[in-house]
């Protein structure tokens, strides 16, 4: 049997009646076997679930080749699906591409733009970054994704998602990063505690107190434990949380001590919540927008990477302990 190949991978194979795969039967499949359930695929593809099996099963009739196994409760990917899935997505994102190629006079960002946003940036940047950018492009429809970095940069290289801001560097492959800005860490402690209030206090002051960091996974509590680490401060290993506003309401009822970004102090703060600011140089974190490297909109990313600088400089809570990046 011959093959046609593409990037090296045997993808159709040339029988007499046999047609060339369609882009619905190559979406159906990449949308099963990236979220592994029908259903979920369907609505991800906006078709129904019946269209999107016969458009697999027409792909697998035509390919010669099952690419999913389908049981009573589970969906999984067959050895053939997943050799063929990178050449797939592969085909998708040309098609993507041409797509923007021939849409020439499309207005930059507009339309669906999908931005993946970690959970201790989101609830801080996510309202002013949307003002401006809606404000700047009336036509964008940005769809905001709230999760841990390694779930995003996954559905970032699924193509779930457009571009992600996330804690640079990321130190994964075939992605392109662009400087937004930075931020540092401050010292939240209960009203009234003796360093409550402190501008320069010492980093080993950590020693000394409790700190509460947030559950595994989160890129935060990972550059807390770097910086505890420096001067041989340890985590209070009694509480823990999955989002700093519970940290932050621990901190307030006496539990200990945490580490928050220079941008969630105006929203976090209370009457209950006293804050401290290191001694130059303060440790902190660099924020920025990540994109798959091979992206033919790497110009619409940079762009709003501008725009995101724009709106964390428009906030004048924000200036102290925050400094934007210059645009590359």
């Amino acid at each position: 049997m011959a093959y046609e190949f593409l990037d090296g991978v045997d993808l159709l194979p040339q029988t007499p009646g046999a047609s060339a795969p369609s882009i619905a039967g190559l979406r159906a499949f990449v949308a099963v076997a990236e979220l592994g359930h029908f259903g979920q695929a369907a609505a991800a593809a906006r078709v129904s679930q019946p269209a999107l099996s016969q458009a697999l099963a027409a792909l697998e009739r035509n390919l010669g080749v099952a690419l999913i196994e389908r049981t009573t409760r589970r969906v999984l990917v067959t050895p053939d699906g997943q050799r063929l899935l990178p050449a797939a997505r592969a085909s998708l994102e040309s098609l993507d591409a041409l797509a923007l190629l021939a849409d020439s006079d499309r207005e930059p960002l507009a339309g669906l733009v999908r931005i993946g946003v970690i959970p201790t940036v989101a609830p801080y940047l996510a309202p002013p970054m949307l003002r401006t950018l809606l404000k700047a492009v009336p036509a964008m429809l940005p769809e905001i994704h709230e999760d841990q970095t390694a779930r995003l940069l996954e559905a970032l290289s699924t193509g779930a998602i457009d571009v992600a801001i996330l804690a640079l560097p990321v130190g994964a492959a075939g992605v392109a990063e662009v400087p937004l800005y930075d931020e540092d860490f401050v010292l939240a402690v209960p009203a009234g505690h003796p360093l409550a209030g402190g501008e320069a206090i010492p980093l080993t002051s950590l020693v000394e107190t409790r700190l509460l960091l947030l559950d595994e996974g989160h890129c935060l509590r990972d550059q807390a434990l770097e910086v505890c680490g420096t001067v041989g401060a340890r985590e209070a290993g009694s509480a823990r949380a999955a989002s700093l506003s519970t940290i932050v309401r621990l901190v307030e009822a006496g539990l200990g001590t945490t580490l928050l970004p220079a941008t969630a102090v105006r929203a976090e703060g209370s009457a209950e919540l006293g804050f401290a600011r290191f001694r130059s140089p303060a440790p902190g974190r660099h924020i920025g927008v990540v994109y798959r490297a091979s992206s033919p909109r790497a110009h619409e990313w940079n762009l709003l990477a501008s725009h995101v600088r724009a709106a964390v400089s428009g906030v004048a809570e924000w200036s102290g302990g925050v400094r934007v990046s210059r645009a590359p």
